[in-house]
């Protein structure tokens, strides 16, 4: 039998425990607005505009519901960052079109839009981080991180929702890329699988810091490459080749490689 003074620990969690919505109700509406916004995704097809704006008004009543569920845990009324959640959609869903045209203009393997967004675990990734992102800014706790970890477990691409990322944006291959917190991307930047925008340190109280890199506009990060540092800023244009260490910026248009040491014996 189970001991009896864990029972009760155990059902004291219980009671404590903040309420929050359930993780699968949180990334179940984040696919279907997915679904939504690419029916590339789904065979569903819609008849009309008026259609998709009574599957939009369905949608935003269901974000609604999961936001009214943690109302104690907001700084505005759910109904409030429900309706702004919505509003940021178009911006949103332009940024990702970039994203595809990114990805399918950089991949010479990849033969259309339609292959982009059904087959490319790159923009699964930005996809989510983008709406996770919208959430972040209207200060909804957890639900962002949910929505990315989600997209994290279905890809091994792991992007916190709090960094900025611009447009044209394009991870290749992306397996065990990590995007930082308060990592700041400019536009068309490309990264490949395996790098890590990270902090120097994992100290706590840096929590409010600006803890990791910016990585300016046109930049190309090869893969295994780790940059760490909210101080980091590499240049414009430059190009980080694989399995490069880097805690100190460099300069616009500098092309830095690993070089290997090999010793003769």
């Amino acid at each position: 039998m189970i001991d009896t003074k864990f029972l009760e620990k155990l059902f004291e969690k219980h009671i404590n425990t903040p309420s929050y919505p359930a993780t699968s109700s949180v990334s179940r509406f984040i696919t279907k607005l997915l679904l939504v916004l690419f029916p590339e995704q789904t065979k569903k097809h819609y008849h009309s505009a008026d259609d998709l704006r009574a599957t939009f008004a369905v949608l935003e009543t269901e974000l609604t519901s999961i936001l009214t569920s943690m109302q104690q845990h907001l700084q505005e009324k759910a109904e409030i960052i429900s309706s702004d959640f919505f509003k940021n959609i178009p911006n949103t869903y332009k940024l990702l079109t970039t994203d595809i045209e990114a990805i399918l203009s950089g991949d010479p393997a990849a033969n259309s839009e339609y292959e982009v967004i059904r087959a490319y675990p790159g923009f699964y990734a930005i996809a989510f981080y983008r709406m996770a992102h919208i959430l972040h800014k209207l200060n909804v706790p957890l639900l962002p991180r949910i929505i990315t970890e989600f997209a994290h477990s279905k890809t091994g691409i792991d992007i916190h929702p709090g960094a900025n990322i611009d447009e044209y944006f394009y991870i290749d291959h992306g397996t065990g890329t990590v995007i930082g917190e308060t990592c700041t991307i400019g536009k068309n930047v490309k990264l490949y699988q395996g790098i890590t925008l990270g902090a120097l340190s994992v100290n706590k109280n840096m929590a409010s810091m600006k803890r990791h890199p910016t990585i300016e506009d046109n930049v190309v990060i090869y893969s295994g490459a780790t940059i760490l540092g909210g101080e980091t800023i590499i240049g414009k244009g430059s190009i980080v080749g694989g399995n490069v260490w880097l805690t100190k910026s460099i300069a616009p248009g500098t092309k830095i490689y690993h070089q290997e040491q090999v010793k003769v014996f």
